[in-house]
């Protein structure tokens, strides 16, 4: 079931109301005595509880597959960049082999270790050259794994 809401989905909120079309990301699922899911939805800096029928899907956390294909399409691009030094060269694309290897093990020491040396990595050669358009394709496909990171440890 693909249009299953799930904690770390984008969704609209449809009830009339304060929260009326305003959108947030599903923070936590539960259930109430009757069997009806009831869904925890960040909205800002504050948390509101909404029960599923009242929200529709607006974006699906990604996939397991789709952080792998984030990960290569930035393994790609790694190539390209001219004013990498030769540390991170060979530091980078380790890192994100080995961001792919320890995602299936669920091992959320590991994965936000390799995590955060990438994104320092990432950080410090953006300083040096942040005009270059491979930037681009490098943001969407980080911000993607970061946010399965985030909703999936």
């Amino acid at each position: 079931m693909k249009d299953k809401i799930e904690k770390g989905d984008i969704v609209l909120i449809n009830k009339r109301g304060e929260y009326h079309n305003q959108v947030g990301e599903v923070s936590e699922i539960d259930y109430n005595i009757f069997f009806v899911k009831i869904v925890l939805v960040k909205l800002g800096n504050q948390e509101e509880t909404f029960e599923e029928k009242d929200l529709q899907l607006q974006t699906k956390k990604p996939s397991i597959e789709e952080v792998f294909a984030s990960i290569d399409k930035i393994l790609q691009v790694v190539d390209h960049i001219p004013h990498l030094p030769t540390k991170e060269k060979v530091e980078l694309p380790n890192r994100l082999k080995y961001l792919k290897l320890d995602i299936p093990k669920l091992d959320k020491q590991v994965i936000l270790k390799n995590f955060d040396s990438i994104d320092k990595i990432l950080t410090a050669t953006r300083e040096a050259d942040s005009s270059a358009t491979f930037w681009q394709e490098i943001d969407s496909n980080f911000d993607k794994i970061s946010w399965w990171i985030r909703t999936s440890l």
